[in-house]
């Protein structure tokens, strides 16, 4: 009983700590090429995926929640930014914990990696087209947004098409991201958030 206590105060310190490292990324965050300026990217979702693995699926989720409470008193959005990416990174991090528990190992990790971003970039396209970008055009009309789309692709006519176009594949990406650091660097910490060194 004693053992089992002190395994859950260490994993919810180590979550905990892992949120606020996820919280700092979420600071830190900057403009990419071939997409409008208002889209940012970090890698926030970095310390929750390692989580997800190292802890749990759990974990990983209470992760994007934390960084994403962290968040709010600095919010621009009203929280509309914050619940989104909370939804989107527990998307990414939640299927790629619960194949890494079932399949175990660095086969088990890649596939659950690749799921959870998979999912993460489908969901961005819902999420963002019915509360992300209507939440934006109450301040700047859909006109103004879709124009900065135009800039980059003069085909796009619309948000679905921005969004499946910009939006899908930049998220499918920014998953993959994380997932490469995260092959980089877990075997080396996983034994201390584990508490096994």
């Amino acid at each position: 009983m004693e053992t089992t206590r002190k395994i859950d105060v260490r994993k919810l310190a180590v979550t905990a700590v892992m949120g606020a490292v996820a919280a700092v990324l979420m600071f830190i965050s900057f403009s990419v090429p071939l997409m409008p300026s208002f889209i940012k990217l970090d890698l926030s979702e970095l310390p929750a995926l390692i989580a997800s693995f190292a802890l749990g699926p759990v974990s990983g989720v209470a992760v994007c929640f934390i960084k994403n409470l962290v968040n709010l008193p600095f919010t621009t959005t009203s929280c509309v930014g914050e619940l989104c990416n909370f939804l989107l990174g527990a998307a990414f991090v939640l299927p790629a914990g619960l194949l890494y528990k079932k399949l175990n190992g660095r086969k088990g990790a890649l596939i659950g990696s690749l799921v959870g971003a998979a999912a993460m970039a489908v969901l961005s396209l819902p999420i963002n087209y019915y509360i992300t970008y209507p939440f934006y055009a109450v301040f700047m009309p859909m006109e103004a947004i879709l124009n900065l789309y135009q800039l980059i692709n003069p085909a796009v006519e619309n948000l679905f098409q921005a969004l499946l176009w910009f939006n899908v594949p930049f998220t499918f990406i920014k998953g993959l991201l994380s997932v490469a650091i995260t092959f980089l660097i877990y075997k080396k910490i996983s034994p201390i958030l584990k508490g096994n060194k």
